[in-house]
């Protein structure tokens, strides 16, 4: 039996912890995971991927982040990594936020929901805001204990409701599928693909 990969993740949120968790887990290579730098926000990976940069010399990295208002991800890695990028590191974005790629198993995520698949567009790459979009879906939702947890109180300064990453990490866990969803994101599809085809190097 081929002995697993081993690989250490660098995200933006727990979200994105769970989305890549979940990718790797249903990826035709079998890989296990080691840390997760997971410190909060866009910020902390940028100040630290020239440090992962060297990490993945010893131990290979999986990286991802959003988009937001960048204009390409090639435009992101090189304003975020102007040193040639190792091998061994995985650097990914999701367009425009991680969000999207939930959005894009539409049919679940309507399910879970309980509103109709409609609203939800079917390219959602194409999302200016894929947060907010998702939160305006969550404010239709029937199930009040969704909206409460996603949806932010009113008059409220917070952005995402209390529970935001809890429901949105246990959809990602018990009812999304990545092949199902990679349909639906260019984005998505790409990173499904580099991590298939992911062959770390490892010094002698």
């Amino acid at each position: 039996m081929t002995p697993p990969i081993p690989i250490n993740l660098a995200v933006e949120d727990l979200l994105s912890e769970a989305v890549l968790r979940k990718i790797l887990r249903e990826s035709k290579k079998n890989f296990a995971v080691g840390a997760c730098f997971c410190h909060g926000g866009y910020g902390y990976l940028k100040k630290s991927l020239r440090g992962f940069n060297n990490a993945a010399k010893a131990a290979p990295f999986l990286v991802l982040t959003d988009l937001d208002k960048a204009e390409c991800p090639p435009v992101l890695l090189r304003e975020w990594l102007p040193h040639p990028r190792h091998p061994n590191l995985l650097f990914r974005v999701a367009v425009r936020e991680v969000e999207a790629w939930l959005l894009a198993h539409r049919e679940a995520f309507a399910k879970f929901l309980g509103i109709q698949r409609q609203l939800i567009p079917p390219d959602v790459d194409s999302i200016v805001d894929p947060k907010q979009a998702l939160i305006s879906m969550a404010r239709k939702s029937k199930k009040r204990r969704l909206r409460e947890a996603i949806v932010p109180p009113q008059e409220s300064t917070a952005k995402v409701g209390p529970d935001y990453n809890g429901q949105l990490s246990f959809f990602v866990e018990e009812l999304w599928e990545v092949a199902q969803a990679q349909q639906n994101s260019p984005s998505l599809r790409r990173t499904v693909q580099a991590i298939a085809d992911f062959n770390p190097r490892f010094a002698k």
